[in-house]
């Protein structure tokens, strides 16, 4: 799977940017690893855990460039997803868009995701 995904508010983003490098969401760092998802997850996280919050992006970060620090394990109803256990470096940073809400306060994901 070339492309991993992470949501995070853009506020929280911009200072990674500035840093060059994302530590994490207060929920990674007490888990111990950044959370991601893979293309067909994205939905569903960012429906869960995201609903009302505004002011989010989408990161399309290159799996392949965060080597084996990156690990896929068993999460929501078995499935697999990806966590970096280490900062996610800017350079593995492929694309950023903007997540706005809907009339329901879902964050409306792109149709097609790589």
């Amino acid at each position: 799977m070339p492309f991993i995904y992470k949501i995070s508010p853009v506020n929280a983003w911009r200072e990674a940017e500035q840093a060059g490098v994302f530590t994490g969401a207060p929920v990674d760092l007490a888990d111990g690893f950044i959370h991601f998802s893979a293309g067909h997850q994205v939905r569903e996280t960012a429906h869960r855990h995201f609903r009302g919050q505004p002011d989010l992006i989408l990161a399309m970060i290159e799996a392949e460039a965060l080597g084996a620090a990156l690990k896929w394990e068993a999460s929501r109803g078995g499935d697999l997803f990806p966590h970096l256990y280490g900062p996610l470096p800017m350079a593995a940073v492929t694309g950023v868009v903007d997540l706005p809400l809907d009339a329901e306060g879902l964050p409306i994901v792109p149709e097609m995701l790589p």
